[in-house]
């Protein structure tokens, strides 16, 4: 039975990937996090129990942690997800972004090959390095376009560069010293166990409060949106039949202005819960100043991973959006504890 590290699996994308690889029962899954302010072992209550999987509270930042880990579990691949993520706390503090994102990307690289150097010939070819990343590191488009793989990086957020450093980090691995990796840039994700920072679960929770809905500048900036679900079997698919040292862009061919996304959820309130307010949800929607550097849209070409490994997204944005808010309703401790205690819905990002 193969044994995959799964590093930042208690975050959001992370835990979703172990629990996907959990259920497929063949599998035994090391989980790698250092336990940072997003991450939430409770994200994986479901699956925590299995004797097929282990947590190991760690900093990618410690190479001698690191190299201890692929000794002791020596895995058959690594799909590395510890990041620094939300792009109005890398404004507020860059510095977490560059410790994490590339430090800790270049201690895993440089474990990683030594370890792989170790194992036996057999082992090696089947053995595999996967970096995900985001669109981010593309930059901004503007009314038309989309990203490509070979689309040139143009990072304008410390957040984005930090990525576009690790992704460049990675691709030099494998040029230079032959190490098997394979490197995912996604779209925008939303699902559920998604930190209460980012817009969708923020939007769903303060419409479920009857509070404003604070949207950034005219709420003209677009976004590629997929379900998290769809970006994990992507992964999972990469992980198994992707072509080393190549790059594939996961979209969900959904692009929505904020604005649009907002709405949707408001809609979807008005139907759910028609009379928890007195007004249409719409009309909490309130305007404030914009984040710094806003990438005006993005937008991912999927034609390489669908040609290729054949996967396409599957669910739609109202079907998704629609599951979304009722996970939250449903789950209305998990996220009531984090308000609690981490984060109280504030505005993040302004300089």
């Amino acid at each position: 039975m193969k044994t995959i590290i799964v590093t930042g699996g208690a975050g959001f994308i992370g835990s979703a990937v172990v629990r996907a690889l959990i259920n497929e029962k063949v599998f035994n899954v090391v989980n790698v996090d250092k336990l940072t302010y997003a991450a939430n072992l409770k994200n994986l209550k479901n699956v925590m129990h299995s004797n097929r999987y282990s947590f190991v509270k760690m900093d990618i930042c410690d190479l001698n942690k690191i190299k201890d880990l692929l000794e002791n579990y020596k895995p058959d691949a690594i799909i590395h997800l510890a990041a620094e993520s939300h792009v109005d706390r890398s404004i507020d503090g860059p510095r977490e972004f560059i410790n994490t994102n590339i430090i800790g990307t270049y201690n895993l690289l440089n474990a990683a090959l030594n370890y792989f150097k170790t194992i036996s010939d057999n082992r090696r070819k089947g053995f595999r390095f996967l970096h995900v990343s985001t669109d981010e590191v593309y930059g901004s488009l503007g009314e038309s376009g989309k990203f490509l793989e070979t689309t040139a990086y143009k990072p304008n957020s410390p957040y984005a560069a930090s990525k576009a450093a690790s992704d460049l980090l990675v691709r030099s691995w494998y040029k230079t010293y032959g190490m098997p990796v394979i490197i995912s840039n996604c779209s925008n994700n939303y699902g559920y166990y998604q930190f209460p920072e980012k817009l969708i679960p923020l939007m769903i929770i303060k419409a479920y409060k009857g509070e404003p809905l604070p949207i950034y500048g005219k709420g003209e900036n677009v976004r590629d949106w997929i379900h998290v679900d769809d970006h994990v079997d992507a992964l999972l698919l990469i992980l198994n039949k992707g072509k080393l040292g190549e790059t594939y862009n996961i979209g969900g061919n959904c692009e929505l202005s904020n604005y649009d996304v907002v709405q949707y959820i408001c809609d979807e309130f008005d139907e759910l819960f028609p009379n928890s307010i007195n007004v249409p949800h719409r009309n909490l929607i309130t305007y404030v100043p914009d984040r710094p550097g806003h990438d005006f849209r993005y937008a991912i070409d999927s034609t390489k991973i669908q040609n290729e490994l054949g996967w396409k997204a599957k669910e739609s944005i109202k079907s998704g959006i629609k599951r979304t808010i009722k996970w939250y309703i449903d789950n209305k401790i998990w996220w009531e504890d984090i308000l609690e205690k981490k984060y109280k819905c504030q505005r993040l990002g302004k300089i």
